[in-house]
């Protein structure tokens, strides 16, 4: 297949299209939901947990169906790193300081078992997606971020742990590799994992976004955008949980983080995973080759979702490293990913109340590919009534106040800032007329706050600027082209559909 007229699209003033991932990504045509039906177990979401978490209950013989907004796989599991790991995004010594070190090994062999799934999953269905072992380096450049325990407890954990090689691609202090790693396009993997499996007892619909969810009569209804779906269990594999949740959602802190992929003048492209300290910031780079094209990744910078001044700088912050380190020929593609970190640092997955048949996946940080997989272990075991021995660690219904008590306390004293600060401050009272093409702003209308937005081409957007969620006040992301809330993370698109988080119902159109 020949990508140069998409790359050539890319290159356009905002880039903004889509990920590496996507470019190289097949169109698949899973049908929309039309009717009403009855499954065993519905399952919201087409990503990597939910496509993954369909598979193993198709194996157990269970009726499945998968409901997915848009397209699968080209969600969140398409913005990714498509690395695959054993530690965890904030590294070891931090949970380390919360829990025992046979919990920290524990922590390990779960993520080493779903790790194990995927490699398993790609043999059996012969899924060309670039699966690729490969090291994992840890390493900083100089004094401002202290990884010398890192090592230890990484041994510890039963990982395989090497210096660094003699040919290191950057100038490091200090630093380590941790072997039997992995990367992978993670789209292609969720597109040839979901044409595996869609028929028989597992059927997968595209463009059917559920509206709410319902608990009756020791059912679940699913009301969808084109049918109502009645279901004994239902899995949210959605990220974060759809809805108000507050013992969820007090304890989950929404991020973005951004990501690049270059050519390079003189395609010495790095092989390996890298995670690097720099400057007390810290960078993760890899290369990827298809097709006979490689690329360097680049991905950092992150923010609290909705509270960029300016998401475009971000970017070019991470330009700017790309560029410093590595010889830049050009920018290809640049994209946004988004994460939801827990308050106790680790994911919640299971039953969403003790005794509830409504089952959980999220918390995953920026570890989800990984932590998407293990969800669909688990939750699996809990359907079929299987013993799971990581059901317990991460059970959805968990409450941790020693360990989640510094985070809990910050991240829900932000959302109320946030809501303070949007309803007394945010919005100016401006004529419409003052809107330039591509410009967007949060004005005071009669009182209300309203989310204009003028396009390119000269048309007028306007929403209700405040969050169907929990009432928060959004903000425009000036680089991908979205309104995102700043409170729980909430992202809608031009025309104020929900893009992800918890919210269920778009932005209220106003068209006086």
């Amino acid at each position: 297949m020949n990508f140069s007229g998409f790359f050539v699209e890319l290159k356009s003033e905002n880039m903004f299209t889509q990920s590496i991932w996507n470019a190289y990504g097949v169109q698949q045509d899973f049908f929309e939901l039309k009717k009403d039906i009855e499954v065993e177990v519905a399952i919201v979401g087409g990503g990597i947990t939910g496509i993954t978490t369909a598979m193993l209950l198709k194996e157990q013989g269970r009726e499945v169906a998968v409901f997915e907004a848009r397209e699968v796989g080209k969600g969140t599991s398409s913005h990714s790193t498509g690395n695959l790991y054993s530690i965890t995004d904030e590294l070891l010594s931090p949970l380390k300081s919360k829990y025992d070190i046979d919990t920290v090994r524990e922590v390990v062999e779960a993520r080493k078992s779903a790790a194990g799934l995927i490699e398993q999953s790609i043999v059996k269905y012969k899924i060309d997606c670039d699966y690729k072992k490969q090291p994992l380096y840890l390493f900083n450049t100089d004094d401002k971020k202290d990884i010398g325990q890192e090592r230890e407890i990484a041994r510890d954990a039963g990982l395989e742990i090497l210096s660094l090689p003699d040919d290191f691609p950057v100038e490091a202090k200090e630093g380590f590799s941790i072997q039997g790693q992995a990367q992978f396009n993670p789209l292609l993997y969720i597109q040839g994992l979901a044409a595996e499996i869609e028929g028989g007892n597992c059927n997968i619909y595209e463009n059917t976004r559920v509206r709410k969810i319902e608990e009756k009569e020791g059912h679940y209804l699913l009301h969808t955008t084109s049918g109502v779906v009645r279901a004994k269990y239902v899995v949210q594999a959605t990220h974060t949980p759809k809805g108000v949740e507050l013992q969820y959602h007090t304890v989950l802190g929404p991020y973005r983080e951004y990501g690049i992929a270059a050519k390079l003048d003189n395609d010495n492209y790095p092989e390996g995973i890298f995670w690097g300290y720099f400057n007390g910031d810290k960078y993760s780079f890899r290369s990827y080759t298809r097709n006979g094209e490689s690329y360097l990744l680049c991905v950092g910078r992150p923010h609290k979702v909705g509270q960029a001044v300016d998401n475009r700088e971000h970017i070019k912050e991470l330009t700017s490293f790309a560029q410093n380190h590595f010889a830049i020929k050009e920018i290809i593609c640049k994209w946004g990913g988004q994460n939801y970190k827990p308050a106790d640092l680790l994911p919640y997955i299971g039953r969403k109340t003790s005794n509830s048949k409504e089952l959980l996946a999220t918390g995953f940080s920026t570890d989800g590919l990984v932590y998407g997989t293990l969800s669909a272990i688990i939750n699996t075991d809990i359907i079929v009534g299987k013993e799971n021995r990581w059901e317990e660690m991460f059970k959805a219904s968990r409450h941790q106040p020693g360990k989640a008590a510094g985070k809990f306390a910050k991240e829900n004293l932000d959302v109320a800032s946030q809501m303070l600060k949007d309803w007394l401050f945010k919005g100016e009272d401006a004529e419409l007329s003052s809107i330039q093409p591509g410009e967007s702003k949060v004005l005071v209308r009669d009182n209300k706050k309203v989310a204009v937005h003028r396009t390119t081409s000269g048309e007028l957007k306007a929403f209700s600027a405040v969050c169907t969620h929990m009432g928060c006040v959004v903000n425009w992301n000036n680089a991908e082209k979205s309104w995102d809330c700043p409170c729980h993370g909430t992202r809608f698109d031009m025309d104020g559909e929900v893009l992800e988080g918890p919210a269920f119902e778009p932005l209220p159109r106003i068209k006086e």
